[in-house]
């Protein structure tokens, strides 16, 4: 049996917020995948949780509709057998004694109660939860992304949720980590002789992370208002990444080792306030414009407030006070309406010291390693080679390309699936500790109140570019270029 077949407890799953955006696009499909590598047992059931008046049979209806171009009906079908629906409300008492029924019916099993809701519900939810003994034995509990606002909200839902659920039970989860080509930084760091030796400002130029996005904010509006890039996507997603990027060797992968070393990255990030929030920041909010290759309105119009001040686009310049990167600025940027949907992480190595050969043979560009987490998951290292063939010698920079897809003939998993069952394991290697999560919000929350004291309106943008000319100034200042390469 494979390492990505391997069988798991039985357990069951039970998903608050079960009719949303999220579980029906993400976490059922990543759940039926498993299903079809036969990594669910017969026995094990996933539970709908949502205030709409449904049953088992119209939550299946609702989820066959939106499933069934996954696979063939007659495997779907048997899939939705082993879903059910129960309708609740985090905030009343009516039906929660059936509920708790329900699942208490099966107690050898492990529970995982996963709050794909409002932050706002993780306390009310985690609370009734501790009432009906729900947490006891192998009941863990998974929460979305954003944890609060800051930090202080931040540490009212984290001390709520702690009296219910213990630190070993608790999985905050990030999905950017559960991403292949993340894990594949990993092992392409700490498993080869070629790179460790070079990661380190003696030889590393600079650090590129990009995650873009081509939609607007749609159906998202009411809450994205009340977050922005800033919540929804820097302090989570992207400083995840830039800790995988830059941590210190863990002595294993034990699950505090990788964490102790992101949690140290995370400590060694330079301030960024009023002092410097200028210099090292751009925010931008886009227009109306064109994109994949349709008029589209702007985020005041889409939002229908023309007076709002959340930014839908960040660029920074962060820098990592240690040893290992003193100098090296890492450069973050994310983004709606913006001309691609990408996300990757760049590492530009530092120009050779000096050149051998004539000018007329071209430029000698810097080495680049890129690692794509989506749309096309796969590594690229951009290197100086001799243009083949006759006559005079003519430099040329091309990549050395390897698609996950391409090289192992074999669809990759959502990353949802490998961290769903992570957590059935009880695995919290790739899951976010709650000091992590303190640590970020203290390092976002005074660029957000710079912002805020600053009175600035975010700048415009126009939807399909990429972004305010503010956020190239930004890095072209260093003498730097984003990585615009979509080969």
């Amino acid at each position: 049996m494979t390492a990505s077949s391997q069988s798991v407890e039985p357990f069951d799953l039970v998903i608050f917020g079960g009719t949303g955006d999220l579980a029906v696009r993400k976490l059922l499909p990543a759940l039926f995948h498993r299903f079809l590598d036969g990594q669910i047992p017969a026995s094990s059931r996933i539970v709908g949780i949502a205030r709409e008046a449904l049953d088992d049979a119209g939550y299946r209806a609702s989820l066959r509709e939106a499933l069934v171009g996954i696979c063939d009906a007659a495997k779907l079908d048997v899939f939705l057998q082993q879903v059910f629906y129960r309708p609740l409300d985090a905030r009343k008492d009516e039906g929660w004694d059936d509920f708790a029924a329900f699942i208490g019916a099966q107690p050898e099993h492990v529970r995982v109660f996963y709050l794909s809701t409002s932050p706002e519900l993780f306390v009310d939810i985690c609370g009734r939860l501790g009432h009906y003994g729900l947490n006891q034995g192998k009941s863990r509990v998974v929460l979305e992304k954003p944890i609060g606002r800051d930090l202080d909200s931040a540490n009212q839902i984290n001390d709520a949720v702690g009296k219910v659920f213990s630190e070993s039970q608790t999985f905050r989860i990030d999905h950017y980590l559960g991403k292949e080509t993340v894990q594949n930084l990993l092992v392409l760091r700490f498993g080869n002789a070629l790179f460790e030796p070079l990661w380190n400002s003696a030889h590393i130029d600079h650090v590129q992370i990009t995650v873009a996005e081509t939609l607007g904010v749609g159906h998202r509006g009411a809450y994205y208002d009340r977050a922005g890039a800033l919540r929804d996507m820097v302090q989570n997603h992207m400083l995840q990444l830039l800790c995988m990027v830059a941590m210190e060797p863990p002595s294993s992968l034990a699950p505090d080792a990788v964490r102790d070393e992101k949690l140290k990255v995370l400590h060694s990030l330079k301030p960024i306030d009023e002092s410097n929030v200028a210099q090292l920041t751009v925010r931008g909010q886009y227009r109306a414009g064109v994109a994949e290759g349709a008029s589209v309105p702007g985020y005041p119009d889409e939002l229908g407030n023309t007076k709002s001040n959340t930014e839908t686009f960040v660029a920074l310049k962060a820098e990592i006070a240690n040893w290992r990167w003193a100098g090296v600025p890492f450069y973050l940027r994310t983004g709606k309406r913006l001309p691609d949907r990408v996300s990757e992480i760049v590492v530009t190595f530092k120009p050779v010291p000096h050149s051998i050969f004539n000018p007329d043979a071209g430029t000698l560009s810097q080495n680049r390693l890129v690692l794509r987490l989506q749309p096309d998951e796969g590594v690229k290292l951009w290197l100086t080679i001799k243009h083949p063939g006759p006559g005079g010698l003519r430099l040329r920079h091309v990549p050395l390309d390897m698609s996950f897809a391409e090289a192992f003939g074999v669809q990759q998993p959502d990353a949802y699936e490998r961290l769903l069952l992570d957590v059935v394991r009880g695995n919290p290697t790739l899951f976010m500790r709650r000091d992590e999560v303190e640590a970020a919000w203290r390092w976002a929350g005074p660029i957000l109140a710079a912002w805020s004291a600053s009175g600035e309106a975010p700048r415009p943008y126009a939807a399909g570019s990429w972004g305010p000319s503010a956020a190239v100034a930004l890095i072209e200042r260093d003498g730097r270029t984003w990585n615009e390469d979509s080969e």
